[in-house]
């Protein structure tokens, strides 16, 4: 009987001390606390005035142990020294389980705008014509450098209007001869044809203001290049 008495605190004992090989080194109060508790048990044995000298011994000699044989963790992440494959991570940054920082990849979702339409007003083209003007060119001579830059081939479709001044057969014709001199001097001026797939007049019909009034007039007599990218 005595021989288990013995022998069961010094198994118990044992199994801490092994125990305390796979934890941490700060893990050191957990390994004195069991191991008290087996070094009362042995203590116990001799007779009950050795139970609380045994329970000190063992608690200083598995806190001991722990503290020479457990994992440390040199940059306190919470992943042991043992497993760290990253052992500098800095303090408050996430890390994963081999102690790595976890970075977070941001995807950046790129928005192109398939559709666009730049609306032509101040065109005016000389009186009762098509035939553009010096200031007309130079706000198409913009327009031309805009479409370089960031219409490159894309398609393009040009759509001449009128005012309702003047029969409906007559705006038809006109805005149609205006849109195909605007496409004529932006392919002067480096668009290629190819991106043309459409050049049409549609006269006085889509106004954008009313016509009973000089400015809003103004704002129907217009060309819009729709882009298509």
């Amino acid at each position: 009987m005595s021989i288990i008495r013995t022998a069961v605190p010094l198994i118990v004992l044992t199994s801490v001390l092994t125990g305390c090989a796979g934890l941490q080194k700060t893990d050191w109060p957990t390994c004195a606390a069991v191991g008290g508790v087996g070094g009362a048990a042995l203590g116990a044995i001799k007779s009950s005035a050795w139970a609380g000298g045994g329970a000190v011994f063992g608690a200083g000699m598995a806190a001991a142990y722990c503290w020479v044989h457990g994992d440390g963790d040199a940059d306190g992440d919470g992943v042991p020294d043992s497993r760290d494959k990253c052992p500098d991570t800095p303090k408050g940054v996430t890390v994963d389980a081999a102690g790595c920082p976890i970075v977070a990849v941001v995807v950046v979702e790129t928005v192109v705008v398939k559709e666009e339409t730049i609306v032509v007003r101040d065109v005016h083209f000389e009186f009762n014509s098509a035939k553009l003007t010096a200031a007309d060119k130079d706000k198409l001579n913009v327009i031309a450098a805009r479409l370089k830059k960031d219409a490159a081939n894309a398609q393009l479709k040009v759509t001449g209007y009128t005012d309702s001044v003047g029969s409906d057969s007559y705006n038809l014709k006109l805005s149609k001869e205006r849109a195909h001199s605007v496409v004529e001097y932006l392919i002067d001026s480096g668009i290629p044809r190819s991106q043309f797939v459409s050049v049409a007049g549609a006269g006085e019909s889509n106004p954008v203001a009313s016509n009973h009034t000089p400015e809003g007039r103004a704002q129907n007599r217009r060309t819009e290049i729709q882009i298509i990218r």
